[in-house]
């Protein structure tokens, strides 16, 4: 705003005048006047809307502010929270780490101890593997010395059963089947069997076909004399006696 700049009064040429006057061009005082109020008016408004604005602003930002501290005071209870949970769990697995220690330690006795029971076995085995070789080998022994007198023997019982006319084979331990042929003239097909256990001195018959009522004699006179030879000619004796009586 510019403002108008007043002439000069001469007074000397005022003094002079009948009715001396003064222009003291009030319009333009008074439009300068509003012109002032009303710029004071809108600077009063604006100051007014900035200041109006500015706490809105800072309305706005005191409520994010809130907002925020409020999310962050959350997020620290919430951290707070799940520190708690951490050091439980930090406790937690620090127990179960002690208890796995325990254990590990154990199962470590455990593995040192059968370490050794399998080395105390490893050496019982050897010394087993020792014995089984020692007896494999008298075995072996044993079947060649037997093969040298069964050898030698077949001859004598291949004679005798053609002579018994009963053929003998070893069916078990210490068992002997005796199978008689030609005991029924009638009908050569006919064949009577028993099967003597020599087990012990006591000899017995486990199976017997046809049944003869007098085995228990002649199992007795058996275990008495020992002649097996004539046990067995007694018995084809009776089975001949029995097939021709029926």
């Amino acid at each position: 705003m510019t403002t108008a700049r007043l002439p000069r009064i001469d007074l000397s040429q005022l003094s002079r005048e009948q009715h001396p006057t003064i222009d003291l061009r009030v319009n333009i005082y008074e439009e300068s006047t509003r012109n002032f109020l009303k710029a004071l008016v809108n600077f009063k408004n604006n100051a007014i809307a900035s200041i109006s604005e500015r706490r809105k602003y800072q309305a706005t930002e005191k409520k994010k502010i809130t907002e925020k501290s409020q999310h962050v005071e959350a997020e620290i209870n919430n951290c707070k929270l799940k520190e708690i949970d951490l050091v439980a769990d930090l406790e937690r697995e620090k127990v179960e780490r002690k208890d796995a220690e325990l254990g590990i330690a154990a199962l470590q006795r455990q593995l040192t101890s059968l370490r050794d029971r399998c080395a105390a076995i490893q050496g019982e085995i050897e010394q087993y593997r020792a014995i089984t070789t020692n007896l494999r080998r008298e075995k072996d022994k044993e079947r060649a010395t037997l093969s040298t007198h069964a050898s030698r023997i077949s001859p004598e019982l291949f004679a005798c059963e053609q002579q018994l006319a009963c053929a003998i084979e070893g069916v078990g331990k210490d068992k002997l089947l005796f199978r008689f042929t030609n005991i029924d003239p009638e009908d050569h097909t006919r064949e009577a069997s028993f099967v003597l256990d020599i087990a012990e001195s006591t000899y017995k018959v486990i199976t017997i076909s046809p049944n003869l009522p007098t085995m228990s004699v002649l199992l007795s006179q058996l275990s008495e004399s020992g002649d097996i030879y004539w046990f067995i000619r007694e018995v084809q004796k009776v089975f001949i006696d029995t097939f021709a009586g029926s």
